[in-house]
């Protein structure tokens, strides 16, 4: 039975509201014991379990970037790819104000926000420094998706092979840019966290849009000319397994 379009997008919206929820509270307990483990795994974690839930409906994204890579190789038809995006920044923002709520509505509530924000510290780092780091991260973790969750040849471990990357890019990464890896990751609490009191998260953030779509785009574009199980001398183009049959071109 095809899957529709609108039960794709619900998935997405709850596959990056878990995210972002999950990954925002989980920096916020950090402080206090676990520190970047803490972060990585529950990132990692709540990863494993929502793509492997939503593989057979909307192939579990939740990350625009990952989206706009099988936009530009075919794979997916460029109105449902619109339709992920959007359900992924709406399920993004809906976690951040999900927090704030939770804990608290105040000021306290509102840093916990802000500070679930990636972020780069320039006195750590060069802008130029903290973009290849989102590139490179961003194109390890597409390469693992192209891997074992689009290639038709792949085996049944993407959610485990994703959530994976995803915690040591964070254990890698995660001091210097706060390894977003996902534009929605980072604009939920920017959106919220910029209507709250003490709220400036604006200036960086079109890092966490143009890293995340390089690198993924790169590395989707390299995948599906070097390992992808395609011959076009006899029109062999498989579709990829994390797009739904009703949402391919």
């Amino acid at each position: 039975m095809p899957i529709r379009l609108s039960a794709a997008a619900v998935a997405e919206f709850l596959g990056t509201f878990a995210l972002c929820f999950v990954g925002i509270l989980a920096i916020h307990h950090s402080a206090g014991q676990g520190g970047l483990l803490l972060v990585a795994l529950a990132h990692g974690l709540i990863l494993v379990g929502l793509v492997s839930a939503a593989m057979p409906t909307s192939g579990g994204h939740f990350n625009p970037a990952v989206t706009v890579g099988f936009l530009i190789t075919g794979k997916i038809r460029a109105m449902s790819a619109g339709v992920y995006i959007l359900s992924q920044a709406l399920g993004a923002i809906a976690a951040s104000l999900a927090v704030y709520i939770i804990l608290g509505n105040d000021e306290s509530a509102a840093r916990a926000v802000q500070a679930g924000t990636p972020q780069y510290n320039p006195e750590l780092v060069s802008t130029a420094g903290a973009l290849v780091a989102e590139i490179i991260a961003t194109g390890l973790l597409v390469f693992v998706i192209w891997g074992t969750a689009a290639d038709p040849r792949a085996k049944n471990v993407a959610g485990m092979a994703i959530g994976i990357v995803v915690a040591a890019n964070i254990m890698a990464i995660g001091p210097i840019t706060g390894a977003a890896m996902n534009p929605a990751r980072v604009l939920g609490p920017t959106v919220v966290g910029s209507m709250l009191p003490g709220g400036t998260l604006w200036s960086q953030h079109w890092l966490y849009w143009v890293g995340p779509l390089v690198g993924a785009g790169i590395v989707a574009i390299g995948y599906h000319l070097l390992f992808w199980p395609r011959d076009p001398a006899r029109n062999i183009d498989p579709d990829a397994m994390q797009v739904p049959p009703s949402q391919r071109p």
